[in-house]
Formats: C-alpha cells, sequence, structure tokens
C-alpha cells in the first residue's frame, strides 16, 4: 500500500521535508498525472532549496489542470524558482501567465516587478510596485496619496515645468 497524499502532506507541515519528498516521488511513480500530487512534489523540493527539481513538478501540475487557489500558489512557486536560479526570462514569462489566470492576485505582481527588475526593466518594475503598492497598502498616509501615486506611476519620467 503507497502512503497517502494527506500522509505527505502532514510530514512536511511537521517539517519532515526530506521524508515528504521519498515519499512523494514514490507515490508519483504510481500516479504521474495527480496534478496535487505533483504540486505538493514541488513545494516540498522548493522547501529543501531544490528550485531546479520543483520547477518541472510546478510546470506538470499546471498543465494537469490544477485549479483555484492552488494554481495561484503554483504559479508563483514556478516563477520565483526560475527566478531563483536566474532564468529571469522564464520568470516573467511564467508570472505574466500565472497574471492572465490571476489578475489580481499582489503576490504574482510583486515577484513579476522583481522578475522585470532582474531582466532591466527597472521603469515597468517600479511603476508595478507603485501600483500594487497604491491598491492594496492600509497605511493611512499610502491611501491618503493613492490617487497622486497612481497618477505618477503612469508616467515616472514626466515633470511639468514650474
Amino acid at each position: 500500500m503507497h502512503i497517502a497524499l494527506e500522509k505527505i502532506q502532514q510530514l512536511r507541515q511537521r517539517g519532515e521535508h526530506e521524508t515528504a519528498r521519498k515519499h512523494a516521488l514514490e507515490l508519483l511513480q504510481h500516479q504521474p498525472l495527480h496534478a496535487d500530487l505533483h504540486y505538493l512534489t514541488a513545494c516540498i523540493h522548493d522547501n529543501l532549496g531544490l528550485e531546479a527539481a520543483a520547477i518541472p513538478h510546478y510546470q506538470q501540475a499546471l498543465e494537469l489542470g490544477l485549479s483555484g487557489d492552488t494554481a495561484s500558489h503554483a504559479w508563483l512557486g514556478l516563477g520565483s524558482s526560475q527566478r531563483a536560479l536566474g532564468q529571469f526570462a522564464e520568470a516573467e514569462a511564467s508570472l505574466r501567465l500565472g497574471l492572465q489566470h490571476f489578475p489580481e492576485n499582489p503576490a504574482l505582481q510583486a515577484f513579476l516587478a522583481m522578475a522585470l527588475y532582474n531582466r532591466g526593466q527597472h521603469k515597468e518594475a517600479t511603476q508595478s510596485l507603485l501600483e500594487l503598492l497604491a491598491r492594496t497598502s492600509g497605511d493611512e498616509t499610502i491611501q491618503a496619496y493613492q490617487k497622486p501615486i497612481r497618477f505618477y506611476a503612469q508616467d515616472l519620467d514626466k515633470t511639468w515645468a514650474g
């Protein structure tokens, strides 16, 4: 009898990542088309600092039809892992695809800004972060200046003659 997905999740939650990884890989041999299992396997690899091994599992989970919040986390994990490995163009592409499915996800937007920065697209990265800040911050002063922050974010290079 094979270890159940729930048991692997429990091992991971207890911090027993290496044991969870071993069991997840074993279970994948018997259930290679299980999207949630691929996602869990990717997360375990990420927790162990094995981003290169996590990437194909994130990709497989998404290709197999992972949905909902779990899919948004998979897009984030994929892009984040690619970025961590210096695969900046791939990270940007993955995060943009994730945002096509989850356009209001602030974490995807933040990680995309980091990938854009890494690709030398500083203006777009800063614009994105300013928009995100204006939209999501609970800080009173940011909220008081939300409208001008969004306005200036549209063209950071524009100045007015005084």
